[in-house]
């Protein structure tokens, strides 16, 4: 028997969910979940990096709040929505779905998301500036450079009109970084 599905209506994303949410929806609003920020602290030994070589990607870690959007299911596809996010996101990373309060247009909504496992062996926590952007820049997994998705992620928040100046700042490292080795250094 599996575990019912959360009682919630709406989802909340931060990352790649927010431009490609691959569910059904309703509604959409953006939103700003307080407790939590984006971060880069979730090792990827398989879609951005490798066992040997790991990658980096964004998790929701403790602290701050984030800016994101929310989603509004219809009650008829709440079930399929949460079996196909626990489906993407929950295969090999340290995320732990929960439901927590977001606010936005809408009001204060309890919304269905992902937030980092601290107790997961691939939760990395805060490596720091410079640490991930080294990691970034060697890591490449089944779905592409790791630095590619860093810049991707930032190039796409900007899209939906999102700043994040933490992740600003480790993409103008990582950008750093790819002058150095273009130019014939090494990390």
């Amino acid at each position: 028997m599996t575990d019912p599905a959360p009682a919630a209506e709406w989802v909340f994303g931060y990352g790649s969910l927010m431009w490609n949410p691959g569910f059904v929806f309703v509604e959409r609003q953006a939103a700003r979940l307080p407790g939590y920020h984006r971060a880069f602290c979730i090792l990827s030994h398989h879609y951005r990096g490798t066992p040997e070589v790991p990658g980096l990607v964004l998790g929701l870690s403790a602290g701050g709040a984030c800016q994101g959007a929310a989603f509004r299911v219809a009650p008829p596809d709440w079930d399929a929505t949460v079996a196909y996010l626990d489906e993407r996101e929950l295969i090999g990373y340290a995320y732990r779905p929960i439901v927590l309060p977001v606010e936005g247009a809408m009001g204060t909504v309890d919304a269905y998301t992902f937030v980092a496992d601290t107790g997961h062996p691939n939760f990395s926590g805060d490596l720091g500036v410079e640490a991930a952007a080294e990691m970034i820049m060697k890591a490449e997994g089944v779905a592409g450079l790791n630095r590619d998705y860093l810049m991707n992620t930032v190039r796409q928040l900007e899209q939906h009109g999102y700043e994040d100046a933490a992740l600003h700042a480790l993409l103008n490292r990582v950008e750093t970084l790819t002058g150095i080795i273009d130019q014939g250094g090494g990390i």
